[in-house]
């Protein structure tokens, strides 16, 4: 029988040197090497982060914090780079979505069988 950890250490290598992860990782390393387009993906993530942990602790997002988080993902998504790096990780995102599935389906057939 095949060790679960060793199977996903070998599942972590094959998503590294898939194509979505390194065109992932070239849009990313493209986007940190212009200082402009860095400093506005930081903001952007900067934003995203903040919005996020407020609504973990359960705290209410006021109006202005919902227009400035649209106003940002507006002007990255007007950024080449960002918009390319968005896609890539867009993409890569379906893959990890698509092994979960995979991944999880003896549970889904166990309880489902149910």
């Amino acid at each position: 029988m095949a060790n679960l950890y060793d199977s996903a250490y070998d599942l972590e290598k094959a998503i590294r040197e898939s194509v979505e992860f390194n065109e992932l990782k070239t849009a990313f390393q493209a986007v940190m090497n212009n200082p402009t387009s860095r400093k506005m993906f930081e903001d952007f993530r900067n934003t995203q982060m903040e919005l996020q942990q407020k609504q973990m602790q359960g705290l209410n997002i006021t109006e202005q914090e919902v227009e400035n988080a649209r106003k940002i993902v507006e002007l990255v998504q007007q950024h080449e780079g960002i918009a390319n790096l968005m896609e890539k990780e867009q993409r890569l995102n379906v893959v990890i979505n698509e092994l979960s599935q995979i991944i999880t389906k003896p549970l889904e057939e166990l309880y489902g069988g149910q």
